[in-house]
């Protein structure tokens, strides 16, 4: 690949680099490896043994550490975070600083066409599935499926694709009452959820519905 020349940025020798790779300035990448045509925004630093695919945004103040896999046509955020390591100490028993000997790197895979929000937080050994979005703001402590949208600390479920069968809940309605009829009706009616319930109280009457995205 011919660079660009930009100023301020730190790339290693032993980057290598796809075709038609764009990186802003104020960058720090070394011992990584950076698909076709990605773009690398201002302020982001790769570690060594980190992969980014072919065809991916990576936004402004991110920072990529070693053990993250991310594949092709990814989205992440400005200032996203990725942790490797689930006990960090400065140093060891004995006080002596801890060397690459004294831990162990968890690995992050971000699957194919994923997005993650600005601001997010992802904690080593998860894998972020195919297409999942990740809200802005999340921490994610665990695997987020395929398809799947999650938000929040810790991140939680929204919606799964629409592959996924949908359930509805009708509010304060009992499903052994007369009014089941009403309830098959409803579930006709309103074709886009975000699953979120149905709950139930006590007396197993239902006591909220999910959230909507249609209005009926």
């Amino acid at each position: 690949m011919t660079r660009k020349k930009v100023a301020h940025q730190l790339i290693a020798p032993d980057v290598k680099l796809g075709r038609n790779v764009r990186i802003s300035g104020f960058v720090n990448l070394y011992g990584c490896e950076i698909g076709t045509e990605t773009k690398i925004g201002a302020f982001v630093e790769v570690q060594k043994g980190a992969t980014i695919g072919p065809r991916c945004k990576i936004s402004s103040h991110t920072f990529i550490c070693e053990g993250v896999t991310i594949e092709e046509r990814v989205f992440v955020g400005h200032n996203v975070t990725f942790i490797n390591d689930r006990y960090p100490r400065a140093t060891t028993a004995n006080g002596q600083l801890q060397t690459e000997a004294d831990w162990h790197c968890e690995r992050t895979f971000v699957r194919r066409g994923a997005s993650i929000g600005s601001g997010a937080t992802l904690l080593g050994g998860i894998t972020v599935g195919e297409n999942a979005i990740v809200g802005a703001g999340s921490v994610v402590t665990r695997d987020v499926p395929a398809n799947a949208i999650v938000a929040g600390n810790p991140a939680q479920a929204l919606n799964l694709a629409k592959k996924r069968k949908r359930h509805i809940g009708l509010l304060c309605l009992d499903p052994n009452s007369h009014h089941a009829p009403l309830q098959r009706e409803f579930e006709g009616i309103i074709s886009k959820v975000i699953e979120i319930g149905p709950t139930r109280d006590r007396n197993g009457k239902y006591s909220a519905f999910f959230a909507t995205q249609d209005r009926c």
